[in-house]
């Protein structure tokens, strides 16, 4: 059906924004630019940043997604600041060198290690005064985070994202020295155009497609699709996916199960430990290993159910507003900013963390009764993006 995902350039949104009347210099930093939500909340930023008429610098490893950000407009920087080593810091010299060319009005830091380099290569964290000419800091907490010293680097930043009022509130509990006033809550957002809601036409031709890439085993019947898009880690909760598989085929529902995202490079040995699973639950041959996909908005349209299983409370779950947008139910363990998206827009889709009996009895009634979906979708890109770049226009205001 789609092959290994290539980014398509993020949609130019046209933030409403109030925005200064020099253009600013950006510049992001993050371990990569490989998939996930921490890397598409960058490319959405840098795109919006770019149609504004500023500067966008990214700063990473490198990684397939660098072609979109240039696409978009967007210059990389390819300097590892990510990799878990302490040796990791020895380049905050070289990320001296580079911000004191590029001259930067805010340095936007998305991850720990990133922001532990900046704080060395700047000389200070956001809570010191800024020099005159020197770069406002900027951090987002895209995680929920252990508390300690070593994650507490995200939360001094001048000004501190929160992709949820979770996020927000785990903070302030951790950290009681943070000053609240420094918080701004801007949830992650979806293109709603790149997630339309599929009618029944575009629900058939999508099921028709997977069906001709993934056709049933000989005497196989091809029953519902269960759909759990993710990185191949163990935190993403496929082992849990594969259990209620095998739940469902005991309860004859000859449920499918497509993890497109699972297979990745260096994730072999994960892979293998995920087909083992898969073969000693009798399920192997109902279910599907891909690298991340293309077109996932299809995939949500081809699926009669969207799992969102993570073992850890994530902070936003970008994944669920997605599949609600086009209008595919969503089953996922009520914690972190899951439980929050699901509580609101579809309760039915919300279980008790790891109660594997009750996802089990929730999956065959969702399946049997497909919920409405939500009317609206209150998360989207421009809102974020429009946020984002208030915060900028804010902070540099007086320089």
């Amino acid at each position: 059906m789609a092959g290994p995902r290539e980014a398509a350039p993020p949609a130019a949104p046209t933030p409403g924004a109030p925005i200064p009347a020099r253009a600013l210099t950006v510049v992001q930093l993050l371990p990569a630019l490989a998939s996930g939500g921490v890397e598409r909340s960058t490319l959405e930023i840098s795109a919006a940043l770019v149609a504004a008429g500023h500067r966008s610098v990214v700063v990473s490893a490198g990684g397939r997604l660098v072609p979109a950000l240039e696409a978009a407009g967007g210059e990389h920087v390819t300097l590892d600041i990510g990799r878990k080593s302490p040796l990791t810091l020895l380049r905050a010299r070289a990320l001296r060198r580079l911000l004191d060319a590029l001259a930067p009005d805010i340095v936007h830091a998305r991850s720990r290690l990133p922001a532990w380099v900046a704080r060395l290569a700047l000389g200070r964290d956001g809570l010191a005064p800024v020099p005159p000419g020197a770069p406002h800091l900027v951090t987002t907490v895209h995680g929920l985070n252990s508390p300690s010293r070593y994650s507490a680097i995200l939360a001094r930043g001048e000004r501190v994202v929160c992709v949820s009022a979770g996020v927000r509130a785990h903070l302030l509990a951790h950290y009681p020295w943070l000053e609240a006033d420094r918080l701004r809550v801007i949830p992650r957002g979806i293109d709603p155009a790149a997630f339309p809601r599929a009618d029944a036409g575009a629900r058939a031709a999508a099921r028709a497609a997977l069906a001709a890439a993934w056709p049933p085993g000989p005497g196989g019947a091809d029953g519902p699709r269960l759909l759990l898009p993710g990185r191949g880690t163990r935190l993403k909760g496929h082992a849990d996916a594969l259990h209620l598989l095998a739940g469902l085929h005991a309860d004859g529902i000859p449920a499918r199960l497509w993890l497109p995202g699972a297979r990745e490079p260096g994730r072999a040995d994960y892979v293998a430990e995920l087909e083992a699973l898969a073969a000693r639950l009798g399920v192997a041959a109902s279910v599907r290993l891909d690298p991340p996909i293309d077109a996932i908005a299809t995939a949500y349209a081809a699926a009669d159910l969207v799992l969102q299983l993570s073992r850890k409370p994530e902070a936003f779950g970008r994944t669920v507003v997605e599949a609600l947008a086009v209008g595919t139910p969503v089953l996922g363990w009520d914690h972190g900013g899951v439980g929050d998206l699901l509580r609101e827009a579809a309760p039915e889709g919300a279980v008790a963390p790891f109660d594997a009996a009750a996802l089990r009895a929730r999956a065959a009634r969702l399946l049997a009764t497909p919920p409405a979906p939500p009317a609206t979708i209150p998360w989207t890109l421009h809102a974020m993006c429009e946020a984002t770049l208030q915060l900028y226009a804010d902070i540099t205001r007086h320089r």
